[in-house]
């Protein structure tokens, strides 16, 4: 595809302590769309630019330092802007970005889009304009996201999510797949396998899943609930039912699936399932058992149950996974 009027990407550096990787490997796929137009003696797509409210940038582990990075102030027009990742989650998204997140919102309104990578949701998610949308974050970021922002839908399974110009991609290196993405919509597909090609990175992978480890939320205060959480853990390789689970607790199954789920943001259901798809990942790492073995492991006896409520929760097959992150 010829490019037409070149776009300009905005990297946003609002406060906060930046991940270096996300920004510049993000960059870089850019520079491989305008490289490809290069091999085909046209000009540059992408004008590239870096801009902040805090010219300071922080970045984690290295002591380099951005110089070359606009004030939002005398930025008044851009087509995309992109929040890169930063450490850890605290609530500078809230309490010291907010020109940033001002700049954001206006800039959207006329006719800007957005994309956040990794646990630059946080910051998009302060603007309020992912309210009733879908977004993503990094895995591991979840239970700090819906603390702060509880009333969003958060989708950590997906490493993409698009809605109305507005975008958001899971964890680490998964951002890239958002950013090829954004290559494939504006310059269409030849341009992003190019870019894809020459970076080595997996263009149609659209999951996190595989790469999840689940750890249950026991930071709550229901020990009734606790206790249970623990049985489920310590009895794996047992048939355990919701309704087991009420009786040992004296509730019915309404009131006691009510509880656990307050507690643990998870239903009791999908909880058990989650351990046990969760032991059957780390034995299936270890490479000792086959499949069958694993299933009778975990407490399943039903192959077409097991591989159904695998792929659910893993987002790939038993022998998907196996063959991906087994000992070889």
């Amino acid at each position: 595809m010829k490019p037409g009027r070149t776009k300009q990407i905005s990297f946003l550096l609002a406060d906060g302590v930046l991940k270096p990787s996300s920004l510049f490997s993000a960059i870089e796929v850019f520079e491989k769309a305008n490289e490809f137009y290069s091999t085909q003696g046209m000009g540059p797509y992408y004008d590239i630019q870096i801009v902040g409210s805090d010219l300071r940038q922080h970045l984690l582990n290295t002591s380099l330092v951005i110089s070359d990075i606009k004030d939002i102030k005398s930025v008044r027009k851009t087509d995309c802007i992109i929040i890169p990742s930063f450490d850890g989650n605290d609530a500078f998204a809230i309490q010291k970005s907010g020109d940033a997140i001002a700049w954001m919102v206006a800039q959207y309104k006329e006719g800007a889009e957005i994309a956040s990578l990794c646990t630059g949701a946080f910051l998009l998610a302060a603007t309020g304009l992912l309210k009733g949308k879908k977004c993503s974050t990094h895995w591991m970021a979840q239970e700090a996201f819906q603390a702060m922002f509880p009333d969003l839908h958060l989708c950590t399974d997906k490493v993409i999510t698009d809605n109305k110009g507005l975008y958001t991609a899971g964890g680490a290196m998964s951002s890239l797949n958002l950013v090829l993405y954004l290559v494939e919509k504006y310059n269409g597909r030849e341009v992003a396998l190019y870019c894809s090609k020459i970076l080595q990175i997996d263009i149609d992978r659209d999951s996190q899943s595989p790469y999840m480890i689940f750890k249950g939320q026991k930071e709550h205060n229901d020990e009734e609930i606790r206790t249970m959480q623990e049985y489920i853990e310590d009895n794996i390789d047992e048939r355990i039912t919701v309704e087991l689970l009420a009786q040992k607790c004296d509730m019915n199954r309404v009131v006691f699936s009510r509880r656990f789920k307050k507690a643990t943001q998870t239903s009791p259901i999908e909880y058990i399932q989650r351990v046990k798809i969760e032991a059957a990942k780390r034995n299936l790492e270890a490479g000792r058992k086959n499949i069958n073995e694993v299933m009778y492991s975990v407490g399943y006896t039903d192959v077409k149950a097991f591989r159904s409520t695998f792929k659910k929760v893993a987002g790939i097959t038993p022998q998907e996974y196996k063959a991906k992150f087994g000992i070889r």
